[in-house]
C-alpha cells in the first residue's frame, strides 16, 4: 500500500492522505475533550454525553442533504481547505471563550457549528480520492486512507486521554484547532486537480437543487450495491450508538478513571482496526464483499459480547485491551469493502450524494440508538445493553449469511 504515496503521479493522494492523517489525529483530541468536559460539569451521566453526541449528529440531517448536491457542483479541494479552515477557527473558540462550567449550551453551539462544516468536509473527501487515483487502485487507496486514519486517531486518543486526564480538556482543544490548520495547508498544496464534477457544472447549474436531490435519491435507490452498502452501514453504526454513549460510562465505573483507560482501550480498538485493514487489503479480493460484510457483523457482535462479560466479570485491564483489538480486528474490513464498492460502482457525478446518502443513513442510526440505549442504561445498567448489542448484531450477521448462502444454493 505505501508505494501507492510514493508514486511521482500520485503527490496530490499524498497531500490528501497527510491531511485526513492529521485531521484524525486531532479529532481523538477533542473527542476525548469532550467528554473530560462533561465528565467535569455531569460526572457519570450518560443523557449529558449523549447531548453533547447529538450535537455532532443533528447536521447531518439538517445539512447533509444539500451538502451532497453542492459537493458534486463545486470544487471538492476548496471544500476540503474551507471547512478545515473554519473548523479550526470555531475549536479555537472553545479554551479561550467558552470552558465555564457553569453552562454546556455555548459548547453545544460550536460543537454543532463544526460538524456542519464537516458535513461538506467528508463526502468531499470520500469523492476526490478516485480524481486523484486510478481505479486499479482503488481498493488500496481506501485501504491506506482507512487504516493510517486509523493510527493517527490511536495516537490521537493515547495523547488525548492522558492530556485530559493530568491536564484538563483546555489543551486538548487548542490541539485540535491546530490539526485543522495544518490539514488545511496540505489540501492547498493539492495541485492540478481536475474533477468531472467542475467539467459538468455549466450543465447542472440550472438545475435547481432539489431537483438533484430527487435524482440523487432515485439514482441511490436503483442502484443494489449501493443499497447494500447503505443498509450494512446502517446495521454497523445501529449498534456503535448504542454501545457509544453506554461504554464510555462502562468503562469509567469498571476502572474508576476518566479518560485514561479509555484512552488505552481506544489504542487497543485501534490496533485492531489497522491489523484488520492490512489483512484484508492483502487477501480481500479473494472473498466475496458481502460475505466479509456479514462475517465482520457476526465475529464483530460476539466479540462486543465476550468483552461485557469478560469485564463486568474481572476488569481486567490487559484483558480488556486484547478484546478491544480482536473487535477492530474483525469489523474494520467492512469500512474498506463498503467505501470500495461504492467507488466502483456509483457515477462519478453522483459520488457526493451516495457519500452524503451513506452519512445520513450512518448519523440517523447512530442517533436514534444512541439516546435509546442512554436511556436504558440508566434502567437496566450498562453492561446488560452491550450484552444485547451485541447478540443482535451477531446474530443479523449469522442471518444475512444464511440468506446469501441459500440465495446462492438456489
Amino acid at each position: 500500500m505505501l508505494q501507492l504515496l510514493f508514486h511521482s503521479k500520485n503527490r496530490n493522494f499524498l497531500r490528501l492522505w497527510l491531511a485526513q492523517l492529521i485531521s484524525q489525529f486531532g479529532d481523538r483530541i477533542h473527542q476525548l475533550a469532550l467528554i473530560g468536559l462533561v465528565a467535569k460539569i455531569a460526572p457519570g451521566s450518560t443523557m449529558a454525553l449523549a447531548k453533547v453526541m447529538a450535537c455532532t449528529i443533528l447536521p447531518t440531517f439538517i445539512i447533509q442533504p444539500f451538502a451532497g448536491v453542492l459537493v458534486d457542483r463545486w470544487d471538492r479541494r476548496t471544500i476540503l481547505f474551507v471547512s478545515d479552515v473554519i473548523r479550526g477557527s470555531l475549536v479555537l473558540l472553545i479554551p479561550f471563550y467558552f470552558m465555564a462550567p457553569k453552562s454546556m449550551i455555548p459548547i453545544y453551539v460550536i460543537v454543532f457549528l463544526v460538524f456542519s462544516f464537516c458535513r461538506f468536509h467528508v463526502p468531499a473527501k470520500m469523492s476526490i480520492i478516485p480524481d486523484l487515483v486510478h481505479s486499479e487502485n482503488f481498493l488500496k487507496a481506501n485501504s491506506l486512507i482507512t487504516t493510517t486514519g486509523m493510527i493517527a486517531a490511536g495516537l490521537g486518543a493515547a495523547l488525548g486521554a492522558f492530556l485530559v486526564e493530568y491536564y484538563g480538556a483546555r489543551n486538548g482543544f487548542i490541539i485540535d484547532s491546530a490539526t485543522f490548520f495544518l490539514s488545511a495547508m496540505f489540501v492547498f498544496h493539492i495541485s492540478g486537480h481536475r474533477s468531472s464534477n467542475n467539467d459538468a457544472a455549466c450543465s447542472i447549474k440550472k438545475t435547481s437543487v432539489w431537483v438533484e436531490m430527487k435524482e440523487g435519491f432515485h439514482y441511490i435507490w436503483q442502484h443494489k450495491e449501493i443499497r447494500f452498502v447503505i443498509n450494512a452501514f446502517f446495521v454497523l453504526f445501529a449498534s456503535a450508538g448504542a454501545v457509544y454513549v453506554v461504554i464510555v460510562v462502562f468503562i469509567q465505573q469498571t476502572f474508576n478513571s476518566v479518560t485514561k483507560d479509555l484512552g488505552v482501550l481506544a489504542i487497543s480498538l485501534v490496533a485492531g482496526l489497522f491489523a484488520g485493514v492490512v489483512v484484508y487489503s492483502k487477501w480481500g479480493t479473494k472473498i466475496k464483499w458481502h460475505k466479509v460484510v456479514f462475517s465482520c457483523l457476526m465475529a464483530g457482535g460476539v466479540v462486543l459480547v465476550i468483552f461485557a462479560l469478560m469485564v463486568h466479570q474481572y476488569a481486567n485491564l490487559p484483558m480488556a485491551m486484547g478484546l478491544a483489538f480482536a473487535w477492530g480486528l474483525v469489523i474494520s474490513p467492512i469500512f474498506v469493502a463498503s467505501n470500495t464498492v461504492v467507488h466502483l460502482v456509483s457515477d462519478e457525478k453522483k459520488r457526493g450524494q451516495v457519500f452524503s446518502a451513506l452519512e445520513i443513513v450512518i448519523h440517523f442510526a447512530f442517533l436514534i440508538t444512541m439516546f435509546l440505549s442512554s436511556w436504558l442504561s440508566e434502567i437496566v445498567g450498562p453492561f446488560w445493553i452491550l450484552t444485547v448489542v451485541g447478540s443482535v448484531t451477531g446474530l443479523i450477521g449469522f442471518i444475512g449469511i444464511m440468506k446469501k448462502n441459500m440465495a446462492y444454493l438456489s
